[in-house]
């Protein structure tokens, strides 16, 4: 599924990122890289989704959680 279904609380595994090679490399930057666990912290109607990957938190557009799927 998509990361912009998961709900606040959930703890996700990213599988991949549906994307061109500029954006995974982003993501990748950010810690966003296959087989990491995640915790959402926010994915509210409107704004950004706030994950906690390790002790990070990653504040992501609706448009960049579309492009993730996780588990």
């Amino acid at each position: 599924m998509s990361l912009i279904f998961a709900k606040p609380g959930s703890k996700v595994r990213l599988l991949t990122v549906r994307a061109g090679r500029e954006l995974k490399a982003r993501l990748a930057a950010l810690g966003l890289m296959p087989g990491v666990q995640m915790e959402v912290l926010s994915s509210g109607q409107c704004g950004p989704f706030v994950v906690a990957i390790n002790r990070s938190r990653v504040v992501l557009g609706r448009g960049m959680a579309q492009k993730i799927e996780v588990e």
